[in-house]
């Protein structure tokens, strides 16, 4: 018999069955709901990779969660697989007319042993405006985090403890009928899985060269932009091939009507230290409402530092560096957590943001964040949950 009680209201035991272990996870929730959840685990494990040589998202863990949602019974039938491949008929609905969700989120190992999870609640939150927005039925959010829990308290041995590394979480949805006329489908499957990661870019925190795309355009109002759906990233990528192809990491987007107010860099929300004040694009349906960019606006805040939700345009970039007082720019977002910029590229004019070097206010933010997602720091926010 195994037991993983990291506090009184929740249990993990094992019993043997057929040669694997089948588990029964239970969790109550703060209201008192409790949420069982099968447990088969592997007959094969896997080896685990070198916490020092992670790569972002190549590596997954040796188990899912996987749930079924039909209108007849809702979300039912939770439980947590062994790692496998999914079978898909050729004619499932999401092959074809993307309908999906995802979302991304980590846990970290503290130095004294315990699992943390960065503010999950937003994530479940995010998950259910995205799953509003493409006609798939919601989640309860006490339901998802419990779910996320549970995998991640069973592959607990995968997160990695070098400087740098996290487990990283995918939780997603896809449509699952077997259809070729466009309409939402009826029946869908939740999955979460799991992998070790290090940092996002391969030098870490360092500043990154933006190509400014004011062809291509990411999302418009009443589009998805604010969801976070497969369709925006796929529609992305030629931009970002481009990019890399000029020797630039990533794009700051601007927006779909005019080409010229700034919204976001790549995957992530952009931020703008001018003059002494941060700034960064509002939440009008066009940007992901990142849950990084929520804690960084509300640490700026509590730090008394001057930071605006408001609208600028490139140009204005531009004439802030002209004139001396363009002093960062970072993106934020689950996947980097802080990511410096230290060169922009627009129209072939190419500018230097502090010299190309770490600015204070990015690395104070940066220390910061990820001192409070792995228990270095005590938050005064209440962000962390414990697994």
């Amino acid at each position: 018999m195994e037991n993983y009680k990291p506090n009184q209201n929740r249990s993990f035991s094992a019993t043997p069955d057929s040669g694997l272990r089948k588990q029964i996870f239970l969790l109550k929730g703060s209201a008192g709901m409790g949420y069982d959840f099968k447990i088969t685990k592997t007959a094969n494990a896997k080896p685990k990779p070198d916490p020092n040589n992670l790569v972002f998202g190549t590596v997954s863990t040796d188990h899912m969660f996987e749930m079924s949602y039909s209108p007849e019974k809702g979300w039912h039938d939770g439980q947590i697989v062994p790692y496998a491949a999914l079978q898909l008929d050729p004619a499932t609905a999401v092959l074809h007319y993307a309908q999906l969700m995802f979302e991304g989120l980590k846990a970290y190992r503290s130095d004294d042993g315990r699992i943390l999870l960065f503010r999950p609640d937003k994530n479940a939150e995010r998950a259910n405006i995205s799953n509003d927005r493409i006609c798939i039925p919601r989640i309860d959010e006490e339901l998802m985090i419990a779910a996320i829990k549970a995998i991640v308290a069973v592959d607990q041995d995968w997160i990695p403890d070098a400087k740098d590394t996290s487990l990283y979480i995918r939780p997603f949805v896809i449509a699952t009928d077997t259809y070729l006329g466009v309409r939402p489908s009826s029946n869908f499957k939740f999955y979460i899985i799991l992998g070790p990661v290090g940092p996002y870019y391969k030098g870490g925190l360092s500043p990154t060269r933006i190509l400014v795309e004011d062809n291509y355009v990411r999302a418009v109002s009443g589009g998805t932009g604010f969801a976070k759906v497969g369709g925006n990233y796929a529609a992305s990528l030629i931009s970002q091939q481009e990019a890399l192809k000029k020797g630039y990491q990533q794009v700051l987007w601007l927006d779909g009507i005019e080409r010229r107010y700034v919204e976001e860099i790549g995957t992530s929300n952009a931020f703008f230290k001018i003059d002494g004040e941060v700034l960064t694009p509002p939440l009008t349906g066009t940007i992901l409402p990142g849950i990084t960019r929520d804690s960084v606006i509300k640490l700026l805040q509590h730090w008394g530092e001057p930071v605006k939700e408001e609208r600028f345009t490139i140009e204005d970039v531009y004439k802030a560096h002209e004139a001396g007082k363009l002093e960062e720019v970072f993106a934020t977002g689950t996947a980097a957590v802080i990511s410096p910029v230290g060169e922009l590229c627009w129209k072939d004019k190419v500018i230097l943001i502090n010299d190309s070097k770490i600015g204070k206010t990015s690395q104070k933010l940066y220390d910061t964040l990820t001192g409070i997602q792995t228990g270095k720091i005590k938050g005064q926010f209440g962000w962390t949950v414990e697994v």
